[in-house]
């Protein structure tokens, strides 16, 4: 039988081929690594270029005292300084409150009144913190206000979606009348009517935090860096709706000066509240002065506690990089288009809290935490400042010091 035998291929032939196969694997690893980078690098570049967001300049003018007033900043320490205060806070109404964001109080009942995320104005009692539903607004009630010689039956709400309200509702009545008030000026929707006041002669004094983007959207205002907020009146006599002052960069809370002469508002996107004078705006420009600037962070409501001092709510503070990198706008727009189609969470960080300051605007307490965000409205009662929030179904109470100048 004759056999066959196949030899052996030659030793430099086999490493040619290992060689070979080498450096196919070798291209194909860096095309695909190519590809890896160069794919998502590239379709990054064109949603930037298409994305139609468009942010401003950073504002730094803004940044400069309005006109020639003195500016109290922030310079003087505080008297009373708490960085964890959820350490002694208490909860009320814990679970039974859906983002309680703005609070008011009503003397006569011990209660507070506050607008929920579910529509409901709710009001808390303070003795034993039971809570009862008082009416809903069928939208998303932010500021809230008593009106002038009501008896605490009669609130003018600020709602998010519907507009300016008010709202009447005696204690042996089932049903809440409600009745809009307002839901635009020169031609232009309220896209967040946001903080609100009553004057003493019935002149109704709120923001509309901005006409082009709507409350879930705010975060893209902020981003974008224009001001599209406003500051506004309205007359329950001649029912005529006026716009005080325009551009303003998120305009939040309002609150009226002990005198009645002013109005104190915030800018969020700033970190600053001013102060608009009412007797000198019959004719001619406004007259608005600086109040107070560079806030520990972005400001929300203010409430006036009758005891000569303002309580201006933080929602939260970032690093100070941050505030520096949220001038860039490359970074606000790459930020604004990841949350669009990834869904980034928000930048607030935390130290939320409360900040007073006297009649003139100088730092008297400041109060906060490293572990709370989103708060939205502070006012005093007692020896005890009351936080709401739009993230917590609770309403916080934070018992101060027996000190007499706060």
């Amino acid at each position: 039988m004759n056999m066959v035998l196949e030899s052996e291929p030659p030793a430099s032939t086999s490493g040619a081929a290992a060689a070979g196969d080498r450096n196919r694997f070798s291209s194909f690893s860096l095309g695909f690594l190519v590809w890896v980078i160069l794919l998502p690098v590239s379709l990054s570049v064109i949603l930037y270029h298409l994305d139609p967001f468009d942010p401003a300049p950073f504002p730094h003018h803004e940044l400069a005292p309005r006109h020639d007033a003195v500016t109290p900043a922030l310079q003087p320490p505080a008297q009373l300084v708490n960085d964890r205060i959820l350490q002694e806070a208490e909860f009320v109404g814990s679970g039974q409150l859906s983002g309680p964001e703005d609070l008011i109080y009503d003397p006569t009942k011990q209660v507070l009144y506050t607008g929920c995320g579910d529509g409901w104005i709710m009001r808390v009692r303070l003795n034993d913190s039971f809570v009862e539903r008082w009416a809903n607004t069928g939208g998303r009630p932010l500021g809230l206000a008593f009106s002038p010689h009501s008896n605490y039956n009669q609130l003018v709400v600020a709602d998010a979606v519907k507009g300016l309200l008010e709202i009447r509702k005696e204690d042996d009545q089932e049903e809440a009348i409600i009745e809009l008030l307002t839901d635009e000026a020169e031609g232009l929707k309220f896209g967040v009517t946001d903080g609100v006041d009553v004057a003493d002669d019935g002149i109704i004094y709120f923001t509309d935090a901005s006409y082009k983007y709507l409350m879930h959207e705010y975060v893209y205002d902020n981003l974008e860096g224009r001001p599209y907020g406003r500051l506004l009146s309205y007359d329950p006599v001649s029912k005529e709706t006026k716009v005080l002052l325009r551009d303003l960069y998120f305009a939040n809370g309002v609150a009226l000066s002990s005198d009645q002469t002013s109005v104190i508002f915030c800018e969020t996107s700033m970190r600053r509240c001013s102060r608009y004078h009412i007797d000198h705006n019959d004719g001619g420009n406004a007259s608005v002065t600086t109040f107070v600037v560079d806030l520990p962070g972005f400001p929300d409501n203010v409430h006036y506690d009758g005891e000569g001092h303002y309580w201006i709510a933080i929602t939260s503070a970032l690093p100070p990089f941050f505030y520096k990198t949220l001038q860039s706008r490359l970074f606000r727009k790459v930020y604004a288009i990841v949350k669009r189609y990834i869904g980034l969470q928000s930048l607030m960080a935390g130290n939320g809290g409360s900040f007073g300051v006297d009649l003139e605007g100088k730092p008297i307490a400041n109060l906060y935490d490293p572990n709370l965000a989103i708060i939205t409205s502070a006012i005093k009662v007692g020896r005890h400042i009351y936080c709401g929030s739009l993230n917590y179904q609770h309403i916080l109470r934070i018992s101060l010091p027996p000190q007499p100048d706060v």
